[in-house]
């Protein structure tokens, strides 16, 4: 907020009302309140004479209505303006000793060619700062705070990102040309939006800094202003509407009755929505009822028409959409983020609900609506009389996930009053489920519920004066009362009545009254205090969750413009519990509990413990709740310590499932009955509105994680060339004997790099588990392989005998056999698997066939034929039915080399021909030179007549 703004703000806030008080800090959201801060004082009011504060405590300027407070002592101080008419209340500050004493301060610059985000992060001190960084409108560092980074960074201080919800880290590094500032890169995410810096644990002159939390999210874009649109708003003099999205909170809308804002950044910025002027009459534009946030947009319910304002277009979604036009009574969408959920069936998860007094339908995303069920059929549900009326009195999405609150107003004579009931539709199993909930209430009374986080459907609804509370699965139940002895809030509120109630995470519950009273209370709590008067009843706001993960007022006032300002919700609970002495019954809650989903997995095991330490005497202990289907068993076990006046008891809990899957008459059917969500809650058995903690709430999906796959070691697509290529392998390797030959397109990003092997080396792949968080395990069960193209041409060193089959083992050749015309991956794996090591399973048969299940211990490998190389295309399947709810396949290649080809018959029958055909003629040929050569010189001398001699 600008200086500019601030003025303005304050200039709002002290005009013209009742007389109040309030504090602030440098620190951003009171992260620091300690010895060292300076507390600044306000009072709005015209009858201030001054400040009544502790001796330990110093005033700047004691007679000033606006001033500063320091107190270099700890402990609970007590401040009160004095005032020349009455008495005004007095709050008791917490201020506590710390060595926390810096702030990181970031700013984030959005990359949208490669959808990263850039955080900028430096280290200041709130209490020698410049404005704008107290403001939070800092571009770059002040001086001060250059100089605190570097002396910091040259202890080694160095920031890191954490998110909350996906566990995952993000490091810091520093650019030379900027020094003091420390840069980190994220990828844009829409699911996980909660992070944290934090810092080494390094100290300057004894002082660290705090750990700051925050939202970041993909950076939606909020719907332009257009010149010429006309406001929307809701009716003159009603109170602010506004919707958020339950993982993005700070993509949010508000309506008020001059204007409605929307915000991507927790309303630190904002612009007016507008609509086009053809579209609804200046009746309707200012007759908003209800708005909803969702990721098609911004849906406006005005006058049972139900609009959706988005960036193309703003346009009623009546009859072409499948939804009722003048009839609708109300919209909804889910108010709690769970980031990750399981489905077992095909279905999809709702965005929102939409309903009319007799029927309800939910939307999909994107723009898909469908009926989901009418009242004539609930009232069957319900065994009520036909003769009864029953319509639906209110909707909401509650904790869990996949769960949609349905309440309806059931009478007979329907003229005093009127019997509310309770079910709950299931998303997933598509099951409704009536709740032991039961509410007698005037005939005109209309509740709004909203239900808490928490494992149980537990939730708090109220009227316009009164809250009802419904906690551990509605076994305990009643009306919220105060101090005063009374559960009518607006006999101590100035007649006024209940505008809305703001709950979060940490079960902390703000009922907030029109002219801006407050009462808190906590979930499993009954009786809510009274809070400080913070603002004027002239001002319109709400509570919300800021882009600091903080508690924080919006203010909307008469001229159309929008602050934001951070509110100390746990300093003002000390300080209005304190009177009352009360304290938590406990000193610490602990819990190893990191992510707020698990998956559960076969075979797999999830143990988790939570620790209280309470004072000796007290005898809490801690309670686990759970809700969903009874899939899972688990084990307990308790650790009780004592020493020195405190108790400590921690509670250690094994999840597991002890299901044997395998050689079951219907194997889908039993892993269904075994899949589902389950939530677990654990919290003390003794609570109180100051205590930190209220509850661990956690959700264990037992199925299959879809981010969960398998791999081959060793086959890596950084390792070769990217290239698509063709072969042809020839009809006689081939498993179905075509009459031609296979032609086939090797497809590199498929299938990756093939890894060449010697012909003469046996094969055998080692199969490794991986998730989106990388590698898990190696695989030790039984898998089966396949040539993807029909190859035959390999089989496999064991023998079914070697093995130590006792029965002829499973083969692709039967189970083809046994199950004609399905696809190949289909034919064989974990559903119809039986072993052959048991006599009681199979037939005895020959088993000096080739054993063609693998793992990694039965050292049975692939050979290949020695007369050709080829390539080859396997997928690989997990085949133990125990092992996964997932149907785990991979696929590798591998090119084999080195083969001696062997030789053609008609080749080798022609060259041993035209050999013996040579060995003839040479033969015969050197016979007729042999008998050339006797007869020149044997047989023609030796026969040759005598002649006379011849004389010398």
């Amino acid at each position: 907020m600008s200086a500019r703004g601030v003025a303005v703000l304050l200039s709002w806030l002290s005009c013209c009302g009742s007389a109040l008080w309030r504090y602030s800090s440098n620190s951003p959201n009171y992260y620091i309140f300690s010895t060292r801060s300076t507390i600044k004082l306000e009072y709005e009011g015209t009858s201030f004479s001054k400040w009544n504060v502790p001796e330990t405590c110093h005033v700047q300027d004691i007679k000033s209505p606006v001033t500063e407070l320091r107190c270099p002592s700890p402990g609970v101080h007590i401040v009160q303006p004095v005032v020349t008419a009455g008495n005004e209340e007095e709050r008791y500050l917490t201020v506590e000793t710390s060595n926390v004493c810096f702030l990181w301060y970031y700013k984030v610059v959005n990359l949208f060619h490669n959808l990263t985000q850039t955080v900028i992060i430096w280290v200041y001190d709130p209490e020698s700062s410049e404005p704008d960084e107290v403001l939070r409108n800092a571009e770059e560092p002040s001086l001060n705070s250059i100089i605190l980074s570097r002396q910091l960074a040259t202890l080694g201080q160095r920031p890191t990102i954490y998110t909350v919800l996906k566990r995952k880290a993000y490091f810091s590094y520093e650019n030379p040309k900027t020094k003091g500032l420390w840069y980190i890169n994220l990828p844009m995410t829409a699911d996980d939006a909660v992070m944290e810096i934090r810092g080494n644990e390094v100290t300057f002159q004894d002082c660290f800094i705090a750990d700051s939390p925050f939202l970041l999210t993909f950076p939606f874009m909020t719907i332009p202003e257009v010149p010429g649109f006309l406001p929307i708003s809701s009716p003159a003099g009603s109170q602010l509407k506004y919707s958020c999205l339950a993982c993005v909170p700070t993509f949010a809308v508000v309506v008020a009755d001059m204007e409605t804002f929307q915000t991507n950044d927790s309303f630190r910025t904002w612009n007016r929505v507008r609509v086009p002027p053809d579209v609804l009459s200046d009746s309707e534009r200012h007759s908003v009822d209800q708005v909803n946030m969702s990721r098609d947009g911004i849906f406006f319910l005005i006058n049972g028409v139900l609009y959706l304002k988005n960036l193309e277009t703003f346009q009623k979604m009546g009859r072409d959409k499948h939804l009722p036009e003048g009839e609708i009574v109300g919209i909804t969408s889910r108010r709690w983020c769970w980031i990750k959920f399981l489905f077992k069936s095909k279905g999809r998860k709702s965005s929102m609900a939409i309903w009319t007094e007799n029927e309800i339908y939910l939307g999909y995303y994107p723009e898909r609506y469908i009926k989901l069920t009418t009242t004539t059929k609930l009232k069957a549900l319900l065994n009520l009389a036909p003769t009864s009326t029953l319509t639906i009195h209110n909707v909401e999405y509650t904790g869990h996930p996949l769960e949609i609150a349905v309440f309806l107003n059931y009478c007979t004579t329907c003229t005093v009053t009127k019997r509310i009931y309770l079910v709950i539709y299931n998303e997933d199993s598509e099951e409704w489920a009536y709740q032991d909930f039961l509410l007698d209430v005037p005939i005109n009374t209309f509740l709004v519920p909203r239900f808490l986080f928490s494992a149980m459907p537990d939730l708090v609804l109220w009227d316009k004066h009164t809250i009802y509370y419904y906690y551990q699965n509605f076994t305990n139940a009643g009306i919220i009362q105060t101090s005063t002895g009374t559960g009518n809030l607006s006999t101590i509120s100035d007649d006024s009545i209940i505008h809305d109630i703001f709950i979060d995470y940490y079960g902390n519950i703000v009922a907030k009254m029109e002219n801006n009273m407050m009462f808190y209370f906590k979930i499993n709590i009954r009786e809510a205090v009274k809070l400080h008067l913070w603002i004027t009843d002239r001002i319109k706001s709400f509570l919300f969750i800021s882009s600091s993960a903080q508690v924080c007022f919006v203010y909307v006032f008469d001229d159309g413009t929008l602050h934001i300002k951070e509110y100390p919700l746990n300093l003002e609970v000390r300080s209005s519990t304190f009177l009352t002495k009360e304290g938590c019954p406990y000193r610490a809650f602990h819990n190893n509990i990191s992510h707020m989903f698990y998956f559960l997995d076969k075979g797999d095991v999830l143990s988790v413990w939570a620790q209280i330490v309470y004072p000796e005497n007290f005898g809490l202990h801690i309670i686990m709740d759970y809700y969903g289907p009874k899939i899972l068993e688990w084990k307990k076990k308790m650790n009780y310590e004592i020493a020195l006046g405190h108790c400590s008891k921690t509670l250690e809990i094994t999840f597991y499932q002890s299901v044997d899957y395998e050689a079951v008459e219907d194997y889908h059917k039993l892993q269904y009955e075994n899949m589902g969500i389950v939530l677990i809650q654990l919290r003390p058995s003794g609570y109180a509105r100051i205590c930190p903690t209220a509850q661990k709430v956690f959700q264990i999906a037992v199925g299959c994680n879809n981010n969960k796959f398998i791999a081959v070691k060793g086959f890596l697509k950084k390792e070769c060339i990217h290239h698509d290529f063709t072969y042809v392998i020839d009809k006689s390797y081939l498993r179905d004997k075509p009459p031609d030959n296979l032609k086939i397109s090797y497809n590199w990003s498929k299938y990756g790099c093939p890894l060449r092997v010697d012909s003469r080396e046996e094969f055998q792949p080692f199969i490794q588990l991986f998730d989106d968080n990388g590698f898990i395990e190696d695989i030790k069960v039984n898998f089966i392989l396949w040539e993807i193209h029909g190859r035959l041409d390999y089989s496999f060193t064991k023998t079914m005998r070697q093995s130590g089959c006792l029965n002829e083992a499973q083969t692709w050749k039967t189970m083809i056999e046994l199950n004609q015309d399905t696809p190949l991956e289909e034919v064989w794996g974990p559903e119809n698997y039986k072993t052959c090591f048991s006599y009681a399973v199979g037939k005895p048969g020959d088993l000096s066939q080739p054993y063609e299940i693998m793992n990694s211990s039965n050292n049975n490998r692939i050979y290949w034929p020695m007369s050709h190389s080829g390539m080859y295309v396997f997928r690989v399947k997990i085949l133990d039915p125990n092992y996964s709810f997932c149907n785990l396949m991979a696929i590798f290649a591998i090119e084999t080399y080195g083969a001696i080809p062997r030789p053609s018959f008609y080749l080798v029958a022609s060259i041993l021909f035209v050999l013996m055909l040579l060995f003839f003629t040479l033969l015969v040929l050197s016979y007729f030179q042999y008998m050339r050569v006797y007869r020149y010189f044997i047989y023609e001398p030796l026969n040759k007549p005598p002649g006379k001699q011849k004389k010398n």
